[in-house]
């Protein structure tokens, strides 16, 4: 655009006009890639200084495209100028370009340091860089103080420079970041949108006028609603995008009963209405890239401006000793001026005039080439007075430059003067404002979620539902809840919607669920099956429930695989913030599950651990280690002796509650726990399944009915290949010698699991 003479004082030219001249001049790249180039340089919020002035719709902070470069119209803008003033003075390199046809610039002369003022952001041979944009005139500012005080620290630099600096606005925190970063060249800091409240009107409102910067407006407004439609969060009226030419306005109207502190703390927490922005400062210096700090791009900058002052007082100096000489010619042609005339008039042509006029007169080749050439209306009295002031005019440029190329002080005094004009043409107020704490943002779900108590019921197939207390009271007597055929329901919970539901799989895996994300129901529908919340295996399926209100509280899960291992985790270790799929609760050996999970309140439980072959142990369950979820388990009980059995069960049992173990037979046997021998962990134990000669009796599952429910009669089934038996344990009694009562009498049915429904009376 420079060569093809479209600067910021001649119109706009298509910008179709300037992609054809890039590609056919210098860079055989494809057209849309030299346009993408030329929108990102005319758009203010990608750049603190435009280079490009682009008539037409360059694009916008939502991400809309730019138009065609058939549609749009272009030229370099005036700050454009102070990158290019003086090229034509051989003040930088210049190589061939990719046909050899033409001379191009390796680096721009610059009058500012451009890597800082605009940044640089992108990956090129293996290298990605991210150098935020700063504030124009502290940059100069700190290249001059840097000038006069080679010494100088980087904290004295830190006083002028204060940070980065976006042209979208926003807030840095972390003044510790910005030192690492401005130190070694890589670090982090806090980026964060400008917001404030409004409370003049009936309904608060939250009002961001900045947002981070390189955020998508669009794309952020979209993450707002999206939190919002999930439920994520409660008491959002509506979000407005009320952006026009004045500036950037979003504003989000809040119910008058919450408060919007909450609201903006979780936005801060969930959207990039707060990011992170990572330095990772690589410049190429010397044709090597390196890591560069805030000292090393100044001081490489004013070497490069002291390379190009040089070049340019050499240029300028070789321009003013050749038009000294040319002057000082001239004036002594006046005292021969006649004889001069004559001797050219006797010349038989241009050429034989300067050679008669050297030899006769003892003229430079330059000033006789000048003498010929001189038009006749210049020998007049005031071109003659011209001449002689620009003799001095000249002796005194000449000095200049000399005393500059000779002089460290007085290169640098120039290099400064031409610092501070470009100064006064593109400084500009500060933008981006620095904090130097980092703002701990802290988001609590009763914070964001209206507190509101509920009826959870979850069924034996996974199934879920969220029943207001309203609907709940609803059912009539001898009315059921509507469920899959063959499902039945085994938990009933009065919850509220800021509590959690945590599930355990038989994969080792455990669901966090809040409360809140579970889409309310009615008594007539299904409710939702958990894989359709949380993502899941296709072979994986839920076997233990239970709603948690609070992380906090001295409770333990214990969980036993079947190949032995047990664990217990404190319930803090299952908190989580992002639980989009189900999470690992503990590592499993191959061809290993989880056959069993319970909860356990304190340290004064005790465990019962019971095998396929019919043998139990009971110890406490301090004894278990507590292990994060990452982890495998320790041993439970002794197998190697037994190479084919397993582990079917383990809970944790106080002396109120009863033991029910099933039977591969369909048997129920009922046991108290003190009848089970007490040992240590990963004793052998004993075996409590009575022998018989023929079809011995195997335990395949075990389950306990906690002290406050053991004397009532709770729901209970048997759940088999074939649907399912219902049992009443209150007929059994308790007989340590024998193999219980038989329920499942169809020798077709296969019995897998005891299921007792836990109700509100043993809510843990």
């Amino acid at each position: 655009m420079y060569k093809e003479k479209n600067t910021y004082d001649k119109p706009t030219k298509k910008s179709a006009n300037a992609v054809g001249a890039v590609m056919g001049h210098y860079h055989p790249h494809g057209d849309s890639s030299i346009y993408e180039a030329m929108v990102h340089m005319s758009q203010w919020w990608k750049q603190n200084e435009c280079y490009i002035d682009m008539h037409g719709n360059n694009g916008s902070i939502d991400g809309d495209p730019a138009a065609a470069m058939r549609y749009t119209e272009a030229r370099m803008s005036k700050d454009s100028e102070m990158l290019l003033e003086d090229i034509n003075k051989r003040t930088v390199g210049l190589v061939p370009n990719f046909d050899d046809e033409e001379l191009e610039p390796i680096v721009l002369p610059a009058k500012f340091p451009n890597l800082l003022v605009n940044g640089a952001s992108g990956i090129s041979a293996g290298y990605a860089t991210e150098i935020p944009p700063h504030n124009p005139g502290e940059c100069i500012d700190a290249v001059i103080y840097r000038m006069r005080n080679r010494k100088c620290t980087l904290e004295e630099l830190l006083e002028i420079v204060k940070g980065p600096d976006f042209p979208t606005g926003g807030i840095v925190q972390g003044i510790d970041g910005l030192k690492q970063a401005y130190t070694t060249g890589r670090g982090k800091v806090i980026l964060k949108g400008k917001t404030f409240i409004d409370t003049s009107k009936a309904d608060p409102r939250i009002v961001i006028t900045e947002i981070p910067f390189d955020v998508n407006k669009a794309q952020l407004l979209k993450k707002m609603s999206d939190q919002i439609q999930a439920k994520n969060v409660d008491g959002v009226r509506m979000i407005r995008d009320e952006t026009d030419r004045t500036g950037l306005r979003i504003v989000i109207d809040v119910r008058r009963d919450v408060n919007p502190e909450y609201i903006l703390n979780f936005l801060f927490k969930t959207t990039e209405l707060q990011v992170n922005y990572n330095f990772n400062m690589v410049a190429i210096v010397r044709g090597k890239p390196c890591y560069m700090g805030l000292i090393d791009f100044i001081d490489a900058y004013i070497d490069h401006q002291k390379e190009v002052m040089r070049n340019k007082c050499n240029f300028d100096l070789e321009r003013a000793l050749k038009r000294q000489e040319i002057v000082a010619g001239l004036i002594a042609m006046v005292s021969i001026l006649d004889a001069v005339i004559t001797t050219i008039k006797n010349s038989k042509n241009k050429a034989d005039a300067k050679e008669n006029i050297i030899s006769k007169y003892g003229f430079s080749e330059i000033q006789a080439e000048a003498i010929v050439m001189l038009q006749l209306y210049r020998l007049t009295n005031t071109d003659i007075f011209a001449l002689k002031q620009e003799s001095k005019e000249l002796d005194q440029e000449v000095r200049k430059l000399k005393s500059i190329l000779s002089s460290n002080s007085a290169l640098n005094n120039a290099i400064i003067e031409e610092l501070l004009h470009t100064k006064e043409i593109i400084d500009k107020p500060r933008l981006t404002q620095i904090e130097e704490e980092v703002t701990e943002v802290e988001v609590k779900t009763e914070d964001v979620i209206t507190k509101e108590d509920v009826m959870l019921l979850i069924t034996h197939d996974g199934y879920l539902k969220r029943i207001s207390m309203r609907a709940f009271g609803t059912l009539g007597e001898g009315e059921q809840t509507k469920l899959k055929d063959g499902d039945v329901l085994t938990d009933i919970y009065s919850v509220t919607t800021v509590d959690v539901l945590l599930q355990f799989t038989n994969l080792g895996n455990y669901i966090f669920l809040p409360i809140h994300k579970i889409p309310e129901s009615k008594h007539k529908d299904l409710g939702y099956h958990v894989s359709t919340l949380i993502s899941m295996e296709p072979n994986e399926k839920v076997i233990f429930s239970f709603p948690v209100a609070d992380f906090d509280e001295d409770k333990y899960v214990l969980l036993a695989t079947k190949q032995g291992l047990i664990k217990r985790m404190k319930i803090s270790s299952l908190k989580v913030n992002r639980y989009s799929k189900a999470l690992m609760a503990t590592k499993l050996r191959e061809g290993d599950e989880v056959v069993s999970v319970d909860v356990i309140t304190g340290e004064n439980a005790e465990v019962v651990i019971a095998t396929y072959d019919g043998y139990m142990n009971r110890y406490d369950a301090k004894e278990i280690s507590i292990i994060e979820p990452s982890s495998f388990g320790v041993k439970s009980i002794e197998l190697k002796s037994r190479p084919k059995d397993f582990v079917v069960g383990a809970k944790y049992v106080t002396e109120k509650d009863i033991i029910l173990l099933l039977t591969n037979r369909g048997n129920i046997k009922r046991m108290r726990p003190d009848e089970i021998l007490k040992g240590k962990k990963n004793h052998v134990g004993k075996m409590y399944l009575k022998v018989v000669k023929s079809n011995m009796h195997n335990a395949i599952n075990m389950d306990v009915i906690h002290g406050v429910n053991a004397k009532s009669s709770l729901a209970c089934w048997i759940f088999c290949n074939e649907g399912k038996v219902d049992i009443d344990y209150t007929v059994l009694r308790i007989a340590i010698a024998d193999n219980g009562k038989r329920f499942v009498n169809d020798d077709k049915m296969k019995p897998e699991r005891i299921v007792i429904s836990r109700n509100d009376n043993d809510l843990i």
